[in-house]
């Protein structure tokens, strides 16, 4: 029995995904569980097993598609008989079916799940992956209907075909589009409301907002790869390159946009000695006992940031403004931004502030590893209530950090380096070379006010510049 694999939702509510690898091709054996295929979302990239055991008949989608959620990805024969089955003529939809034959199961009385076109491998698959209910196809993925029989008397000519009916105009009715159609459009800024859906009984499609969203001569072929062309400006020849937006970089221009332009933002800036922390870091790293730890000034970064969101808690609230509540945290999420080929992500480390400094070291290393393998689960991207970004890295002094959404506070970690440093006071006072650093700290102003973010990078600064200080919070 040939059976279709549905792409599932990888989790978190997620509504389509690109079709990136297949590991499998026709006439591949494989076994339940077995990867079929490597998605990328717009938070990770994901590996689908298979939910049956069997041979690879075809491939439905190529690599390259982004694709609905409950879109048919694959077929596998599991190489059982097909059972006997009533059928009757139905439009060829691609996934309209059991197995998207043109006929349609009539389950006989009493039938068994099997029997009534149910699978219960399939199932829990799609119950572990949080499988969402189907959504509208794509315009191009649809099947022409099954021609109709011919019922002239033999010997009739044709009729001679008349002109092509007009495109229809926009009614200014009711929209029909699935909600990951209607994301899209607002995404891309496309009005539905002035598009005439190529679906079924008028449904808009992705292509079709698509199509809306770029002038016909740019628009490419699904899944093809990024065209580039010669473009003059004022005599002088300039190759561009046109790349889709998706994936991690749409959900990013998404979310910060978003947050931008909802939560205002105020950002301050602090300059501080943090040499007792270097000399800190130099003694840990050698601490054989301790175990193979990656010690780096962001982990006792964190430490710090932990430690002053305990004395300041309004920076790791939240603003609900359906609800008109301000929700407060008694728990840190602490999210770390990792920068990766695939773009930005912040994934989360859950129950933050009740790990030890060792504990936290490892976490932070795997957490940053997993998300450059882009391996990060969606689960890890969410439910963050405070972020650390660190621009140190590539030299960067400072930034002015956008709020990850949905949290009330972020903190950006400027690179640490040598500088002229007044120490001493008094007749002691002299100019040193120290190891100093500038932390600036973001925070929504509906949530923090001025006081609140000045006492908790104070907080920050005063850990960072003496860690002994750590022992009073």
């Amino acid at each position: 029995m040939v059976k279709n694999f549905l792409l599932p939702d990888p989790g978190e509510g997620l509504v389509e995904a690109e079709i990136v690898t297949w590991r499998v091709q026709p006439g591949d054996q494989v076994k339940i569980n077995d990867v079929l295929v490597e998605v990328e979302t717009s938070k990770s990239l994901v590996e689908l097993p298979s939910p049956f055991e069997g041979t690879i008949k075809e491939i439905l989608v190529p690599e390259g598609r982004l694709i609905d959620v409950g879109t048919p990805i694959v077929t596998i024969d599991d190489g059982t008989p097909d059972e006997p089955e009533e059928e009757r003529p139905v439009a060829n939809l691609v996934g309209s079916g059991p197995k998207a034959t043109g006929t349609r199961r009539r389950p006989r009385k009493g039938a068994s799940a099997a029997e009534a076109g149910q699978d219960p491998v399939h199932d829990q698959t799609a119950a572990a992956f949080q499988t969402a209910a189907p959504v509208s196809r794509r315009a191009d993925d649809r099947a022409p209907l099954r021609p109709e029989p011919d019922h002239r008397p033999s010997g009739d000519p044709l009729p001679e075909p008349g002109p092509a009916p007009a495109e229809p105009e926009p009614t200014g009715g009711p929209v029909l589009a699935k909600p990951p159609v209607r994301k899209l459009a607002k995404d891309l800024g496309v009005d539905l409301t002035k598009i005439t859906g190529s679906g079924d009984g008028g449904v808009i499609t992705r292509a079709d907002v698509e199509r809306a969203a770029r002038p016909a001569a740019s628009v490419a072929a699904a899944g093809a790869e990024p065209a580039a062309a010669a473009v003059r400006y004022a005599g002088a020849e300039v190759v561009e390159e046109r790349i889709p937006i998706k994936g991690v970089r749409r959900a990013t221009a998404a979310a910060v946009t978003s947050s931008a332009f909802t939560a205002p933002h105020v950002t301050e800036w602090l300059t501080c000695d943090v040499s007792a922390t270097m000399d800190l870091l130099d003694r840990l790293k050698q601490r054989r006992d301790l175990g193979e730890v990656r010690w780096t000034p962001l982990v006792l970064v964190a430490k710090a940031v932990l430690l002053a969101l305990g004395r300041n808690p309004d920076l790791g609230s939240s603003w609900d403004e359906a609800r008109g509540e301000i929700v407060q945290r008694r728990g840190v999420n602490l999210g770390i931004a990792a920068a990766t080929p695939r773009g930005l992500l912040v994934p989360n480390i859950k129950g933050a502030h009740a790990l030890d400094l060792v504990a936290l070291a490892h976490r932070i290393e795997a957490l940053v590893r997993t998300a450059k393998e882009g391996r990060t689960p969606p689960a890890d991207t969410s439910g963050g209530t405070f972020t650390i970004t660190n621009v140190g890295v590539f030299g960067v002094d400072a930034g002015t950090p956008i709020l990850n959404p949905g949290e009330a506070g972020i903190l950006c970690l400027g690179s640490i380096q040598r500088r002229p440093w007044v120490v001493g006071s008094g007749a002691e006072e002299r100019i040193e070379p120290r190891w100093v650093t500038t932390l600036a700290v973001s925070f929504d102003h509906r949530l923090v006010d001025g006081e609140q973010g000045s006492r908790f990078l104070a907080d920050v600064a005063a850990i960072l510049s003496d860690p002994a200080q750590a022992l009073l919070f």
